[in-house]
């Protein structure tokens, strides 16, 4: 019995190659936060030695017990060591978007706009959920 092999198409290979550097990109920041964090290189909101206080707290006790709020408020202590892990965290959130913008140019080239229309409407859900816009789960 012969095995075939299938090619991936060119759109497959476009959202694939975003995604394998993202996720390297991503990674790699996770990595270099986390020994920024340990090591003490920025200043902690919440130092590492206090961090297993909060282990067993659902999410809004944390946030009463942080004076911490929900969503992307995040951003305003992005100089602590244990808030700038949330930036490569953002960059693997973020990297399926880029991933759909870069191959809806590869469908409307290919004519197929159904595709193309699909992606940009994901991109645009996926904006406003990441956005805050959509307000739902968690937040």
């Amino acid at each position: 019995m012969a095995e075939s092999k299938q090619k991936a198409s060119e759109e497959q290979l476009v959202y694939a190659g975003i995604l394998e550097k993202g996720m390297q990109l991503g990674l790699l920041g996770l990595i270099i936060t986390f020994v920024i964090y340990m090591s003490g290189i920025l200043p902690a909101k919440i130092p590492v030695d206090q961090v297993g206080n909060y282990w067993g707290m659902s999410v809004h006790e944390y946030l009463a017990a942080t004076g911490m709020s929900p969503g992307w408020t995040w951003v305003r202590f992005i100089g602590n060591g244990d808030f700038i892990n949330f930036i490569p965290i953002a960059i693997l959130a973020g990297v399926t978007i880029l991933c759909y913008m870069a191959v809806i140019p590869v469908f409307l080239k290919k004519k197929d706009k159904v595709y193309a229309i699909i992606g940009t409407l994901e991109v645009l859900v996926l904006v406003l959920a990441a956005s805050g816009v959509l307000k739902g789960g968690g937040h």
